[in-house]
């Protein structure tokens, strides 16, 4: 018997024993995770990496191939790279951007040291454990670095205030409907929570992430908000009732007021208070929201688009009422915007890839357009460079290339000259006949014009034949041609004609001009100068290449003539083809502007 009493005490106070055991175990974990909890709460600087200083770390790269980090760099400035960012965007006064656990994150600076006691790390653990759409995540305090920092998760979009300032987006009333819904959901979230209240609720705290949520920021920290100095300008948001009592915990109410504050901003599509700049307006403002027992509260201006439904305005209105009981509850907010948004299920991504779409489609359409534009002004420009310039020299010098001075051993040189005053009407038709030729027209000078072949393209022995039709084809218009105030004058052309060797290159750089060098330019220009109006005055090496390579053309030999700066030299007419019933053999010199010299 005795040895069963034994046993029985002795389980008894193994269980006993196993008992404390368990219990102490139990508190053992429960403190070890209490305190994993806390160290989690308080983020070392050590671990948070300076993002302006990795711009210029050779290990960038490999960072940026970091989503998040590539995140920020499409929040600030679009497509714009990290490593080009202006350092002033990743740092400011009140934040900075820190690499942390391999991800970007917003940190806020604040200009005050606190001690954070037992009671607060529990807020700080409350404030981690909050996850909610609309609900920006809380990562912890830094408490080591110069001065504290509160970290939290980076939104790659910015805040609601940039984007009201950029005037993005605003102009759709399912954007900015959209918006101000995902706020008071968050605000909702925040209210059902254990932290109750927002309390500095404005555009600055409402940040948008890459989906375009908007994720409600910086609330909870209430111990270091009371000690933090602030601006005037963060308290345009802030209830009159608060303001008053100079509450920076906040209520449920001034919530709602701050709210109505940012859906202003939105409807108006400018910043806080009509985009008020000037820090004695901002005092004004302040004072005057801080006086109580006034007919007509002050408040902002509301300009609203025609689109704008008047019962959001009425909404508006109630929400930043001066009697706070009066003011609606937040999911009474909710559910009225939901009422005033015609398509409320519809997600706002896929309504901005839905306008993406259209913006697309639209976009290649005008694209095309402006291609079709662009090919025809192309064309035009090119027609009136090839009318400069030859076409194979035109386009080299749209290729940006060298243009060469080229040496031709034999090419053929018009010129001509109209006896009577110059018409435009004669030389439009003068330039239609030579685009049938194979010739180039130089230049007109006076007028006179001067125009070869075999340069720049070169055409073997053609240049002269090429030549010879032209100055047929001149005198049969001119023939034809007559002057609207002087139908009873004739215009007569005098045309010389040489065949040599010569250079041919572009000149100038501001206005190109391709011209040609060499003794026989000024050879067919004594040519012209030393004939006949109504003929066709060649040299003796143009007769031979008409004659005698090529064949088949009538030419009479002037003679022996004196050529100013040549001397005396043999020179002949051209009259036309072999087999005409009619040569060109002038007309007379009733109208020639000077005299010719007569054969030695």
């Amino acid at each position: 018997m005795t040895t069963y009493i034994l046993i029985g005490v002795g389980l008894i106070l193994l269980l006993f024993f196993a008992t404390i055991s368990g219990v102490g175990y139990a508190i053992r974990e429960k403190m070890r995770e209490k305190e994993r909890l806390t160290r989690e709460c308080l983020i070392p600087y050590s671990e948070l990496q300076n993002i302006k200083e990795l711009k210029s770390n050779e290990d960038m790269r490999s960072l940026e191939a970091n989503k998040s980090l590539k995140s920020l760099q499409s929040s600030q400035s679009g497509s714009t790279k990290l490593t080009s960012m202006d350092d002033k965007k990743l740092e400011t006064e009140n934040y900075a951007h820190f690499l942390y656990n391999r991800e970007v994150v917003f940190a806020i600076k604040y200009q005050v040291r606190v001690r954070i006691f037992n009671e607060d790390f529990v807020l700080l653990r409350k404030l981690r454990q909050l996850d909610h759409d609309n609900l920006n995540k809380f990562c912890g305090l830094c408490t080591d670095a110069p001065i504290l920092y509160g970290i939290w998760k980076h939104c790659q979009r910015g805040s609601l205030k940039d984007l009201i300032a950029k005037e993005q987006y605003l102009s759709d009333a399912f954007v900015m409907f959209t918006l101000m819904q995902d706020i008071a959901n968050g605000l909702i979230a925040l209210h059902q929570s254990s932290i109750g209240v927002h309390g500095m609720l404005s555009s600055e705290n409402c940040l948008i992430n890459d989906r375009w949520q908007v994720k409600i920021s910086d609330f909870g920290l209430n111990m270091i908000r009371e000690s933090q100095p602030m601006s005037k300008r963060k308290l345009l948001w802030t209830a009159p009732e608060l303001l008053r009592e100079n509450n920076r915990k906040g209520t449920k109410e001034g919530d709602v007021y701050s709210f109505a504050i940012i859906c202003c901003e939105l409807v108006n599509r400018e910043t806080v208070w009509n985009g008020v700049e000037r820090e004695d307006d901002v005092d004004e403002i302040l004072y005057r929201l801080r006086r109580s027992n006034v007919a007509i509260p002050h408040r902002p201006q509301l300009h609203p688009r025609e689109e704008i439904n008047q019962n959001f305005l009425h909404l508006v209105r109630d929400c930043w009422s001066e009697n706070p009981p009066e003011r609606p509850k937040i999911d009474q907010v909710r559910s009225m915007l939901k009422q005033m948004v015609s398509d409320g299920n519809k997600n706002l991504m896929d309504y901005v890839f839905g306008m993406l779409e259209q913006y697309a489609s639209s976009l290649e359409q005008e694209v095309e357009e402006r291609t079709r534009e662009l090919v025809e002004e192309k064309r035009k420009s090119d027609i009136l460079l090839y009318r400069m310039l030859p076409k194979q020299v035109a386009e080299k010098l749209k290729l940006g290339e060298y243009v060469e001075p080229e040496q031709f051993s034999a090419a053929t040189i018009f010129f001509s000259d109209v006896v009577v005053n110059l018409l435009n009407g004669l030389y439009t038709s003068f330039d239609g006949i030579i685009d049938t030729h194979d010739v180039y027209k130089v230049e007109t000078i006076g007028d006179g014009y001067l125009v070869c072949s075999g340069i720049p393209r070169k055409n073997g022995n053609d240049h002269a034949k090429a030549i010879a039709e032209l100055s047929f084809a001149f005198l049969r218009t001119v023939s034809t041609f007559r002057v609207d105030h002087l139908p009873n004058e004739r215009v007569n052309l005098r045309i010389g004609i040489h065949t040599g060797p010569a250079v041919a290159g572009v000149v100038g750089l501001a206005m190109p001009r391709y011209c040609l060098f060499g003794d026989t330019v000024n050879t067919a220009s004594r040519m012209e100068s030393n004939g006949r109006p109504g003929r066709i005055h060649i040299s003796t090496t143009t007769n031979h290449y008409l004659t005698n390579i090529i064949g088949g053309y009538v030419t009479e030999p002037r003679g022996e003539v004196i050529i100013k700066g040549k001397g005396v030299m043999e020179t002949f007419w051209l009259l036309g083809h072999s087999g005409d019933s009619h040569y060109f053999s002038g007309t007379g010199v009733a109208n020639a502007d000077r005299d010719t010299p007569e054969p030695v």
